[in-house]
């Protein structure tokens, strides 16, 4: 399960980090870097679901 919340919080960072230089720059890194549009939706859809990961585990050690 670690393996898991690291890769979750790592791919989630990534994307905070992308959004803040299209905040601040205007300037996409994951379009940059990987060109195609649909893979950057592809790219978009993993870091929401592992943002709806990184919700429930942080609920989840709350509970705990």
């Amino acid at each position: 399960m670690e393996i898991l919340q690291k890769t979750c919080l790592v791919v989630t960072i990534i994307g905070a980090i992308n959004w803040g230089l299209i905040g601040i720059f205007d300037f996409n890194l994951v379009e940059t870097i990987f060109g195609s549009h649909n893979l950057a939706r592809i790219i978009y859809t993993l870091v929401g679901i592992t943002g709806l990961i990184n919700i429930v585990l942080l609920f989840r050690h709350i509970h705990d």
